[in-house]
């Protein structure tokens, strides 16, 4: 039990999954006091979100895991899928991707949630900072100074904010009189667990489906002796869906699956799922914010879950740290909402009609869940008022979407830094603080003089003028620079700016932040 009012932090966070624990490790790095707190007495070893698309592995990578991700987890795996017990056919929906240089990553990497929060807290522990296990937040208080929160225990800490990441039944959000608009739809309901299935093919996603609608799912999980299993609930002699139970599975994987002689043993999760489509109309009430489920659920189809709730902790960090440091104008925590609910909205339409998709998909022998392969997440925020068009653009590109504009996810492209040595925009990108790109010898020493400026909250770099070398010219065909340019890049890694006026990039920056450029 905590005593009293617990020290100061500028941040304390509620809920330590995987968007918990990303905005946890975005605060720390760059400089932010962190606290955050877990219901749960000791972490979670269940599979849950299973996958990390390729724009959350450009977010993870910039958070200081990917790496480690990659080597726990797998990026190619077949689905395999059977039709009234015949094998119908394995597919891969991204044998021909291909890493380019302005996207690195091709495809999503299957991996357990509970590994991602593994290395999530691995991380942030680098930074000084350990989960408090054990510890709900249920309510809580705020002035003009700061937020109170009462803990189950009856403890209280002191924080400059409070974000919820407490899940979908999130106490924090009902305490905040936030509504959660949506659905819920009892009649659709699926079992989902982990268990071991020795004799079964660990190289790829099994899928077996009948044609009553019906079916069940082996998904191998990398680094693990586990298969997530998927299905249909088996029903009851009163036609209502019987709890999850190992023996339940059994039967519902012999009647489907068909295969003799496999036995389903060591469950470590029995879980059900309902179809919700839910979302907050706010994510913030003054200094108490919410991301991940704890603002908006959906149905499983495209694997949506995690990644939103990452990047929404990826776009929130680098505004809520410049806010706790006095250093951000007040509206530039209100883009947080105006950014990420359109993109939540999104979510839950297109994760429902992949739901509705991958129903019908299960009838038909020449399909399966490859079909319902989501379009890409995290492409940018045109529509935010962080992203003006300038003049560098012709305003008829504004809805192209091959034209790169000011709010678009940041292009990475290979470099070579002032030694000669290989450097990827990405890796450069990596630091804290807003980047500065000037593209020609005629702006390099706008780059120097705004650099130096700004210097603690701006890096910047000429591209061929001394600090970088775009020797294959990658970066000048990611950002569409022939002539001279600016490109002002936020810390979230989303154009801010382009243009050919050093002046645009001091009255933007004047407009997000409370510094004085030096003299």
């Amino acid at each position: 039990m905590t005593d009293g009012v617990a020290r100061n932090e500028d941040v304390l966070i509620a809920g330590a999954g995987p968007t918990g624990l990303t905005l946890a490790v975005e605060l720390a790095r760059r400089g932010a006091g962190v606290r955050i707190v877990d219901a749960a007495p000791v972490p979670h070893q269940e599979s849950r979100g299973k996958g990390l698309q390729p724009r959350t592995l450009e977010v993870l990578e910039d958070v200081g895991i990917t790496e480690r991700a990659l080597a726990a987890g797998t990026t190619r795996l077949p689905f395999r899928k059977y039709f009234d017990g015949a094998h119908v056919n394995d597919t891969d929906p991204f044998a021909d991707a291909r890493p380019t240089p302005d996207a690195p990553y091709e495809r999503g990497l299957l991996i357990g949630q509970w590994q991602v929060e593994k290395l999530l807290r691995e991380r942030l522990a680098e930074f000084g900072v350990d989960v408090e296990s054990g510890t709900e937040v249920t309510g809580f208080e705020q002035d003009e100074d700061g937020v109170t929160a009462f803990l189950a225990d009856g403890g209280r800490i002191r924080a400059g904010y409070l974000v919820g990441c407490d899940g979908g039944r999130s106490r924090v959000r009902k305490a905040m009189g936030v509504r959660f608009d949506g659905t819920t739809d009892e009649t659709q309901s699926m079992v989902v667990g982990d268990v071991e299935a020795e004799g079964i093919s660990r190289d790829v996603w099994h899928q077996w489906f009948a044609s009553d609608g019906a079916g069940v799912m082996l998904c191998p999980m990398p680094g693990t002796n586990s298969f997530q299993f998927q299905s249909g609930p088996e029903l009851g002699a009163d036609g209502e869906p019987l709890p999850p139970s190992l023996e339940s599975f059994q039967r519902i994987f012999d009647r489907y699956a068909g295969v003799p002689g496999v036995t389903l043993t060591d469950p470590t999760w029995l879980s059900v799922w309902r179809v919700n489509v839910r979302m907050a109309d706010r994510l913030r009430v003054g200094r108490v914010l919410l991301a991940g489920d704890a603002a908006h659920i959906h149905p499983i189809a495209g694997g949506l879950g995690m990644n939103t709730g990452i990047q929404d902790a990826y776009n929130l960090g680098w505004k809520l740290a410049l806010a706790t440091a006095g250093l951000a104008d007040p509206g530039l925590l209100d883009t947080y909402e105006q950014e990420r609910l359109p993109v939540a909205a999104w979510a839950l339409g297109i994760s429902t009609e992949l739901y509705a998709r991958v129903r019908e998909a299960v009838r038909e022998p020449g399909t399966g869940v490859e079909a319902a392969a989501p379009p890409p997440m995290g492409t940018g925020y045109r529509w935010s008022s962080l992203a003006e068009p300038t003049a560098t653009r012709d305003p008829a590109t504004v809805g192209d979407p091959d034209v790169l504009r000011p709010g678009d996810r940041a292009p990475d492209a290979p470099c070579l830094d002032a030694s000669g040595d290989p450097v990827r925009l990405f890796q450069v990108y990596a630091d804290p603080r807003f980047t500065l790109l000037g593209f020609g010898a005629e702006v390099a020493g706008a780059v120097g003089k705004l650099g130096a400026e700004y210097e603690g909250l701006v890096q910047a770099f000429a591209i061929d003028g001394g600090d970088l070398r775009d020797h294959e010219g990658h970066a000048h065909r990611a950002y569409g620079v022939s002539d001279p340019a600016l490109v002002l890049v936020r810390p979230d890694n989303h154009v801010a700016l382009l243009t050919r006026d050093p002046d645009e990039v001091t009255e933007y920056l004047s407009r997000i932040v409370l510094i004085t450029p030096k003299e």
